[in-house]
């Protein structure tokens, strides 16, 4: 079994944290790390998805005409571009944010989120809209920790994020956490240990539940929203993902 991590920023340090921490939870998977070569090296705002997306849908349309892989990750909170993958994808798509909240939902009555910064808290609501999952999510949190001071985790930063996990744990009568951002994956054993609840990362979720599916073998039904993009004549840089 293949399955492919799409890291939706450049940044190349946060795709080896990604690639750790999926290659940890994978337990028959051969993981493929893969880093988006457009846009930014983070994303914190709705410009900076959009900017991603089409790289990102390159990548998905390489590993589809490849056709080794059995499921892909789009390895961001904010799930940019996770709908138009899944039109181009004959593989199971998941988005670590949905992934996150879903088995967090799984495991607890309620839960809530840390993320990063504020401004991108409307994105976790809307994706908490489209999940139906607004009624177990008690609140959505932000640490106020820039998505770049991740990538190599200083004490300073940990206690910060670790901070609003606690206020979480002692305000909002939760059962779980789920941590907002695929640079965090690698903290979510550590924080579980120190806050004595589960708390998820959304990276180990989506590769849990890709080859869950796999092993079922199922795969998506290809009908409505998610039926290949129609054929027809693309212009401009990415004329190359017309459906042929």
């Amino acid at each position: 079994m293949k399955l492919h991590v799409i890291n939706p920023n450049t940044s190349t340090a946060m795709s080896e944290k990604i690639a750790d921490a999926a290659r940890a939870a994978s337990t028959r998977a051969d993981i493929v790390m893969l880093t988006n070569s457009d846009g930014a090296a983070s994303l914190e705002s709705h410009f900076e998805e959009a900017l991603a997306v089409p790289g990102m849908l390159s990548l998905v349309d390489q590993i589809t005409r490849e056709g080794e892989s059995s499921g892909i990750v789009i390895a961001c909170f904010g799930d940019p571009g996770v709908a138009a993958a899944r039109e181009l994808a004959g593989v199971p798509v998941v988005g670590i944010a949905e992934a996150a909240m879903r088995t967090a939902a799984a495991l607890a009555r309620r839960f809530s989120v840390v993320t990063t910064l504020a401004r991108t808290l409307p994105m976790a609501e809307a994706i908490l809209a489209h999940t139906g999952l607004e009624h177990s999510c008690a609140r959505l949190r932000a640490c106020e920790v820039e998505v770049s001071r991740l990538e190599h985790m200083e004490p300073a930063v940990y206690q910060q994020l670790f901070d609003e996990c606690q206020r979480a744990v002692t305000e909002d009568d939760i059962d779980a956490l789920v941590l907002g951002c695929a640079g965090m994956a690698d903290l979510n054993q550590q924080l579980s240990h120190d806050l004595g609840i589960p708390v998820i990362d959304g990276v180990a979720a989506a590769i849990q539940q890709l080859e869950g599916l796999a092993a079922l073998g199922l795969t998506p039904a290809k009908r409505a929203d998610r039926a290949t993009p129609p054929v027809k004549a693309l212009s401009g840089p990415y004329a190359h993902l017309a459906r042929r």
